[in-house]
This record gives C-alpha cells, structure tokens and sequence, in this order.
C-alpha cells in the first residue's frame, strides 16, 4: 500500500497519508488507484466525518505524477488518459470536507489533490512550484485549478517560472493558497484540530455547505478542463525530448519568495 489511513473514531477524523517518502509522495499508478478506492470507501464510512489529507517524510507533500509511471495513451486524437483526474476526493462524490496539511514541496500533480481539499494548512518549509513549463509541457489543468485558488497574476507566475522559483508558506498565505502557516512539523496537528471541530457538526450541514461551495466554482472548472487535453496535445514536447530536459536540469537551488 502507498497510503496509510487511520481513523479516530471519537473525534469522527480520518488521516489519509501519502505514504512514498523515498518517492517524495509522488503518484504512480497503483497510488492513483488507491486514492480512488480510499475516496470512495470513506462515502460509506460513517465514523468518518472530516478527513485530513497529508504527505509522510517532511520532505514533500507530494511532487506529482512519478516520472517513472508508465500511462499508455490511446491512438485516437479525441482521447487522452490522465491518471490524476480522479485522484482527488471530489472526483469521487465525496462530500465530507478534506483538510490539507502541507510540509515541504508541493508541485506539478500534488494541486490535483490541493485543488479539491476544502482548505490548505502548510508549515513555515512549505514550497509551492509548477514545473511543466521547465520541461517542455503545458501546465493545464493544474493552472485550472489554482486559478479558483489564487489571484490571475499569482498563478501566471507559479505556472510560468517553473523551476526557477518557488512559492514560500508565507507568500501562500499571503495570496490565498494557504489559510494558515504553522511552525515545522505542525501543519498535521492545526489541520487535525480543525477538522475535529468541523466533525464535531451536524454531518448533513457540513456536507451540504461543502457540496455548495464547490459547486460555486464547479462550472469554471468544468470549461477549463475541457480545454485542457487540446491544449496538452497541441503544447507538450515529444517525451524523449521533456526526458532529456528533466535530466539535463539546471542545478541552482531555485528562488523562495
């Protein structure tokens, strides 16, 4: 298994990890498969009220898609498979709210799963980057989903520096990605807390606010995502050639802001 869960039963609190730390939390196939199957038991499990959605290590929240990962693609021009669009908890008619507890690097893949948690808790080492266009790709349907998180500007320049820099918890904050930055290693605990209070509520209200809430910005999503497989196909380099682009990637550390 790459995810652990575990559930405190009192408390109503589930906390489903990402649990590939030599990988820095990144998604293969067999882990996009799991976060699809664990959504959607926690439909059925009604000791869970609230859940917290973290990475194991320290090191990453999570970096995306694993580059190792094999994803066969169709012939058609019409047809385009993306193992992440279903990896996160409202893909899969999931209604209870999701807290996202963040240390370390979060980039490329990890805002399909940040862009549908209800909120955002990071630690002060907290870093938020977008690589695609670093390696020859187009940033998609990750741009989608943190435009509805953060101003066009902000977003532009996640998506457009690549590499080159990186978005710090406190600017996160500052521009609406975050809703709150703790100390190192405390982001699971706020974000437990948090949700322990929220599952401490009437479970129907909780669920109906979470189901309206994202349905206030479900048709935006819904226009972006249509474009984007056109725009992949028409924008991403040859994979041997974004390969030779990710191994031949510049060394200097990137800059915080």
């Amino acid at each position: 298994m790459t995810l652990r869960l575990t559930t405190d039963k009192e408390t109503g609190v589930a906390v489903l990890t990402l649990d590939r730390p030599e990988k820095l939390n990144s998604i293969d196939l067999t882990t996009a498969t799991e976060l699809t199957g664990t959504w959607r038991a926690l439909r059925f499990d009604d000791a869970v009220r609230a859940v917290v959605l973290t990475g194991a290590g320290g090191r990453a929240f999570s970096t995306g898609l694993d580059r190792d990962a094999v994803v066969p693609q169709p012939s058609s021009p019409y047809s385009q498979d993306d193992p992440l669009l279903a990896i996160g908890p409202k893909a899969n008619d999931l209604w209870k709210p999701v807290i996202a507890a963040v240390a370390g690097m979060a980039c490329g893949g990890a805002f399909y799963l940040l862009g549908e948690c209800d909120f955002v808790i990071a630690d002060e080492t907290a870093a938020f980057f977008d690589p695609h266009t670093s390696y020859g790709m187009v940033s998609a349907y990750e741009s989608v989903l943190l435009a509805q998180r953060m101003p066009y500007g902000e977003v532009a320049r996640v998506v457009l520096m690549g590499n080159a820099e990186r978005m710090g918890a406190r600017r996160a904050y500052e521009v609406g990605l975050v809703s709150e930055v703790t100390g190192a290693g405390r982001a699971l605990e706020a974000a437990v807390r948090c949700a322990s209070v929220i599952a401490g509520y009437p479970t129907e209200g909780v669920q109906g606010s979470v189901r309206a809430l994202w349905a206030a910005k479900e048709a935006a999503r819904e226009r972006g995502f249509a474009q984007a497989p056109h725009l992949i196909a028409l924008g991403n380099l040859p994979a041997d050639r974004q390969t030779d682009l990710f191994r031949d990637r510049p060394r200097t550390p990137p800059r915080i802001r």
